[in-house]
């Protein structure tokens, strides 16, 4: 099933889905467990995006690091509406699901604003997801991290997929593949009438490689496996 080969690519052993420590990787096995299930591709490519940004706000908020929906950028009354359609059978006595949404600096509005008026609706299907996208994408990326490890996702590949869907012009318009985060300020200098880089062109430049470079690393879910796997061997 969809569930299974999700979790599987996140490397989340069954010890961790059945509750020893595992942060988000077990959050997100426990979401997945209690999800309304779907068989088609599209639509369970979302609810696994949205289990993943939910498995790293409650992970956030178990850790007393504020509510779900400070994580999210997010009413917590919208997060608790998340759980109950598309989660109904998850556990969230105890859990700090967030107040009114959160206020946003100027630099989330800005990015939830390009992120909204770049927004596709995908079908009923992803009504729901997408949504709540522009929001969370804007808060995420105020994270130090590459944006898809941000969002709780797999790898970059999984963020570009995200953004075919949803937001495919903005996806279309990447076409030299430059860092999400890069892209998405330069769209926002670019809305402004100005440019923070002053180098002819990006071949040109010297910061190239920050624009650029590859965007690897190790997700959250692999992380939190590798830390179950070393308390084990202890």
């Amino acid at each position: 099933m969809f569930v299974e080969s999700f979790a599987e690519g996140r490397g989340v052993t069954a010890d961790a889905a059945a509750g020893e420590p595992g942060g988000a990787a077990t959050v997100y096995r426990r979401l997945m467990a209690a999800a309304v299930v779907t068989e088609d591709g599209d639509a369970a490519f979302d609810l696994h995006v949205l289990a993943s940004l939910l498995a790293v706000a409650i992970e956030e908020a178990e850790r007393g690091d504020g509510g779900c929906g400070e994580a999210l950028g997010l009413a917590g009354a919208v997060v608790g509406d998340l759980l109950a359609v598309r989660f109904p059978t998850f556990e969230t006595r105890g859990l700090d699901l967030g107040g009114a949404t959160p206020t946003a600096e100027i630099e989330e509005e800005m990015l939830r604003d390009l992120l909204t008026g770049h927004l596709v609706q995908p079908g009923e299907g992803g009504a729901m997801l997408a949504a709540v996208l522009p929001a969370a994408i804007a808060r995420r990326a105020l994270r130090p991290d590459h944006l898809w490890q941000d969002l709780g996702l797999c790898d970059r590949g999984e963020l570009n997929r995200l953004l075919a869907r949803h937001f495919p012009a903005l996806h279309a318009g990447n076409g030299a593949n430059m860092r999400w985060k890069k892209y998405f300020y330069r769209k926002l200098c670019e809305a402004e009438g100005f440019s923070l880089c002053s180098a002819p062109s990006c071949a040109a430049c010297a910061d190239f490689a920050s624009c650029f470079g590859a965007e690897d690393g190790e997700s959250r879910m692999a992380t939190a496996r590798r830390a179950i796997e070393q308390a084990g061997g202890q």
